[in-house]
């Protein structure tokens, strides 16, 4: 699909532009749940894309793969190996637009992901949960480019 996609950190730190996507899947590897912190790793390939602001830090994963993150605020945001980048769908500014078709690497999923969405869901806070996320104030990059961010207090461009 050709598209022309944007995304980056929650701080604003590294940025992201694509040109095109390919495979988006759900990868249910253990290393994947490592690295994001959660029970799977939703990845999209991109055959052409750059870093518009900063870049992330690095971590060999393994002997053949490479996970890229935000150094300043920890968030995920890529997975290279010799086949091509992937990028975090979570990570782009517009994830509707790059959703996981495909789930692999099942021999690791965990036991419950097939039950969550029959969870029960709590839709009433109470009046100190919601007296608390009254009171929060954003301090997350916005879902588009901009010409400068703070990070940290240092701007960034």
């Amino acid at each position: 699909m050709s598209v022309d996609l944007t995304g980056g950190c929650q701080c604003g730190a590294v940025r992201f532009r694509v040109t095109g996507t390919g495979r988006s899947s759900v990868c249910h590897c253990r290393m994947c749940q490592k690295a994001f912190g959660s029970f799977f790793a939703p990845l999209v390939s991109v055959p052409a894309f750059e870093w518009t602001r900063g870049a992330p830090k690095w971590f060999a994963s393994s002997n053949l793969a490479r996970r890229g993150f935000c150094a300043h605020c920890g968030t995920p945001l890529a997975y290279e190996t010799s086949y091509g980048m992937e990028l975090a769908v979570g990570a782009f500014d517009q994830p509707e637009k790059v959703a996981p078709t495909l789930q692999v690497n099942l021999n690791d999923r965990q036991p419950f992901y097939g039950h969550l969405s029959i969870l029960p869901e709590e839709g009433d806070w109470s009046a100190e949960w919601a007296g608390f996320v009254s009171r929060i104030e954003n301090h997350q990059h916005p879902d588009h480019d901009t010409d400068n961010w703070a990070v940290h207090g240092k701007e960034q461009s």
